[in-house]
């Protein structure tokens, strides 16, 4: 049967249809997903966004346009996987824009050109400022602890101590991406409740 042919059947809700297309394209699709690459992603991540583009091209076929479903359903793909590509390097760079400092967290009082990173370094010797400080840094691990799962509290520390992605995976018996994932989650979240 052509591919046209099981779009017809497709169109009388016939389920094996749509199988059959899946199944048909899923090679064509990882060929055309070889040509991208996604920040954060890995190529099952890829695939899934040409099928996704696949899906959309089956939705939206018309038989009675001059091109062939495959031509058409070339170009969903392709437009998926653009979109995808976009949309992760927009992203590539959000927590760049969107950091937390703790430089800026202090912004009141006669020390406002001070950050709190600098009135904790220094020796503080007035007892009201120095309960001050406490109190937000107390503020900081309850919103963490609250807020944060278990793997991103255990990612986090690992972090801040200085360990890169390789280390804390291997600590945690996970994957790279899971600890890229986590860590963007954790100033995610901190961004929320921080701010």
């Amino acid at each position: 049967m052509t591919d046209e042919e099981i779009l017809q059947y497709i169109d009388k809700d016939e389920r094996y249809a749509m199988d059959t297309l899946f199944n048909r394209y899923k090679g064509f699709v990882k060929i055309k997903a070889r040509s991208y690459f996604l920040v954060g992603a890995d190529f099952d991540d890829i695939i899934q966004e040409g099928m996704i583009g696949l899906y959309k091209a089956i939705r939206d076929y018309k038989a009675e346009r001059s091109s062939t479903f495959k031509t058409f359903a070339a170009i969903c793909i392709d437009r998926q996987l653009i979109t995808a590509v976009k949309a992760a390097t927009r992203n590539k760079h959000k927590f760049l824009n969107e950091y937390i400092s703790l430089n800026n967290l202090n912004t009141e009082g006669e020390n406002e050109d001070l950050g709190i990173i600098d009135i904790m370094i220094k020796e503080e010797t007035e007892p009201e400022k120095l309960l001050m400080v406490k109190e937000n840094i107390k503020n900081i691990e309850s919103k963490i602890q609250k807020n944060l799962s278990k793997l991103e509290k255990e990612t986090l520390y690992m972090y801040l101590k200085g360990m890169k992605y390789t280390e804390i995976a291997t600590e945690l018996n996970t994957t790279q991406k899971s600890v890229d994932n986590a860590i963007q989650r954790i100033k995610t979240k901190l961004a929320k409740t921080l701010l």
